[in-house]
């Protein structure tokens, strides 16, 4: 299904890079062996599922790259200009197992680093990705918002305890996963017992790091050295935090009717807005600075000329990414003409702080998927 690029098609790539280094970014070409560790550790079991990997004499795990987010984001941190912002794009290769077929792909995208003025620099990123579907013929595509620091204040202005708010920040882009957590947190779902209540009560009461170690020798007693692709450390972990949210009380029916109603909120982004500070009132909680940083991005998306009327907002939408924290967006042909997202990004402020910054650094991008630009286009021409 994937094939490498016609001409016309590497032409026209090579134009949307020529229109990012006009807005400003630099092009960059990291390594495409790049360390597997911050992969495992940051984008997600999805990703992690799909990675080719490799192992080096001294028994270092190496990966083909398989998005450029990463690995541009320790070049730059690498880099005099950290933690200074800067604007790099590329155009290169990636790598994922997809199942059939070729594992490698060719993708374009663009990284922001440092800006301060985080709305301004999500709406330039979310203008740019619609010039990248415009360089391709789809000037109008279909485009889906959502925003995780939404879903982070609302939790963080719950009465939760503090696992469960862990927790349901870590699933909120695993849908399946949060649906579990918050059938989990109803009155009537803690009546059930888990098969394991007896081990995770004793181990509730426990010192993490003491129950953490009794798990880590128990399973190593018992010969095991990893578990469906997860280390004894990994799964320790896993059972420590299944104790700690096993000992956590139910949530109030209101609270769970809350969660449902937020996470139910969808619409034009003026439309959601308004509905969230309806809600907001109504439960007696402040979603604010997230909401006023929302409604900002989309009054400047609205002056660089996107029809914001016609970007649909939905609060449950995210992407499947561990590491976004704000912002995130999918465009897609409203006409079906291909498959998956045409361009997909968001905004990560975390990221640099988990590769080994010592301070914070603001972050946002997306990347382009060429050959779905290009297999669109040459549908478009034909039509005319």
């Amino acid at each position: 299904m994937n094939r490498t690029p016609s001409i016309d098609a590497q032409t026209r790539a090579d134009g949307l890079i020529g229109a990012f280094v006009d807005a400003g970014y630099a092009r960059v070409s990291p390594a495409i062996l790049q360390p597997a560790e911050p992969f495992f550790d940051l984008s997600g079991e999805d990703m992690r599922r799909h990675m080719y990997l490799v192992t080096d004499t001294a028994g270092r795990e190496f990966c083909l790259r398989p998005d450029l987010t990463i690995p541009v984001a320790r070049d730059y941190l690498a880099s005099s200009r950290a933690p200074q912002p800067a604007k790099f794009c590329y155009l290169g290769p990636v790598f994922r197992d997809s199942g059939a077929g070729s594992g490698e792909f060719l993708q374009a995208g663009i990284e922001s680093f440092g800006h301060a003025d985080r709305a301004a620099a999500d709406a330039e990123a979310l203008a740019l990705g619609i010039e990248a579907t415009a360089q391709y013929g789809l000037a109008t595509p279909g485009i889906v918002i959502g925003d995780v620091a939404l879903f982070a204040a609302l939790i963080a202005a719950l009465d939760l305890p503090p696992a469960w708010k862990r927790r349901l920040l870590k699933d909120f882009n695993r849908k399946a996963t949060l649906a579990q957590d918050l059938e989990r947190l109803t009155p009537t779902s803690r009546q059930k017992r888990n098969e394991y209540q007896g081990v995770l009560a004793a181990l509730a009461n426990a010192h993490p790091k003491a129950a953490h170690a009794l798990v880590t020798d128990l399973l190593s007693i018992a010969g095991k050295s990893a578990v469906g692709g997860r280390s004894i450390g990994e799964i320790a972990d896993r059972f420590v935090e299944q104790a700690e949210l096993g000992a956590s009380n139910a949530l109030p029916e209101e609270t769970c009717a809350l969660l449902a109603r937020f996470l139910a909120v969808e619409g034009t982004p003026s439309e959601g807005a308004a509905a969230l500070r309806g809600l907001a009132a109504e439960a007696g909680i402040s979603l604010a600075p997230a909401l006023e940083l929302f409604e900002s991005r989309i009054v400047l998306l609205a002056r660089r000329g996107v029809d914001v009327d016609r970007i649909r907002f939905a609060t449950a939408f995210g992407r499947g990414v561990d590491y976004y924290t704000g912002f995130v967006f999918e465009l897609y042909d409203r006409a079906g003409r291909v498959d998956g997202q045409l361009v997909a990004g968001g905004r990560y402020d975390g990221l640099l702080s988990r590769l080994g910054s010592p301070q914070p650094v603001a972050a946002v991008g997306f990347a382009a998927w060429i050959e779905r630009l290009a297999a669109l286009a040459a549908d478009i021409e034909k039509e005319r």
